[in-house]
């Protein structure tokens, strides 16, 4: 079983900003968390993503540009377009939310055209992809996480923090199982205490998407643990 260095936590966290009522006040604040803890990236709401960018310049910490928040279903050609918008901006890696509704309707040929599309527009920057598991049976988590590796994703995501439960422990084994080491997995979506976090990356998870409202707990009793292991 995989045990999480602690010591190197700020490797496997993303700290995002990503809520509808995001202010610049909690970009600031994840800014700082990102940057006290070295995370390796800041996801803020594309319309600070320049400013995340030009904020974050001198740290090893890199930015994601978010896509499709939260639904997945706006044209495939706004989430090209978005994509390399934020591409040009400084954002160097891409959270994308697949199309939910399209998936659940049984078009899945159109949720992989989708999907697609934004891995050839990323180029060489890794796209990680929403699945939103609260509002899938584990089949259909079975069946999304296939077609997103087969739509050549660095990582399958398995939320965004607006749906309506959690991701828990059984979805990050359920995806592992699954696709194997076929691509990475992240977590996010109700990560909220350091010992789920840890069952999770015992479980197979790479990195982790902290909301800026708990990512300071949890990071900084990471930090006290540290010191005793």
């Amino acid at each position: 079983m995989r045990q999480l260095d602690l010591a190197a936590i700020g490797n496997l966290v993303d700290v995002s900003a990503v809520k509808a009522d995001a202010t610049r006040q909690e970009a600031e604040e994840m800014l700082r968390i990102v940057q006290k803890y070295r995370c390796i990236c800041a996801a803020p709401m594309p319309w600070l993503a320049s400013w995340t960018v030009e904020a974050l310049k001198e740290s090893n910490a890199v930015v994601t540009g978010v896509v499709g928040f939260p639904s997945g279903a706006e044209t495939t050609e706004a989430k090209v377009f978005q994509t390399r918008q934020l591409i040009a901006a400084g954002c160097r890696e891409i959270d994308m939310v697949m199309n939910i509704g399209a998936f659940l309707s049984g078009h899945e040929e159109t949720v992989a055209h989708d999907i697609s599309a934004v891995v050839d527009a990323a180029a060489n920057i890794p796209v990680k992809t929403i699945l939103e598991v609260s509002y899938l049976t584990d089949d259909q988590i079975c069946r999304g996480s296939e077609l997103l590796v087969r739509c050549g994703v660095a990582y399958v995501k398995t939320g965004t923090g607006w749906g309506p439960g959690p991701t828990t422990v059984d979805h990050i084994a359920l995806i592992r199982k699954t696709i194997g080491n076929s691509a990475k997995i992240k977590a996010a979506g109700g990560v909220r205490d350091l010992k789920t976090l840890e069952a999770m990356y015992a479980a197979g998870c790479d990195r982790f998407g902290l909301g800026v409202r708990t990512a300071e707990a949890i990071l900084s009793q990471a930090a006290a643990m540290a010191v005793t292991q």
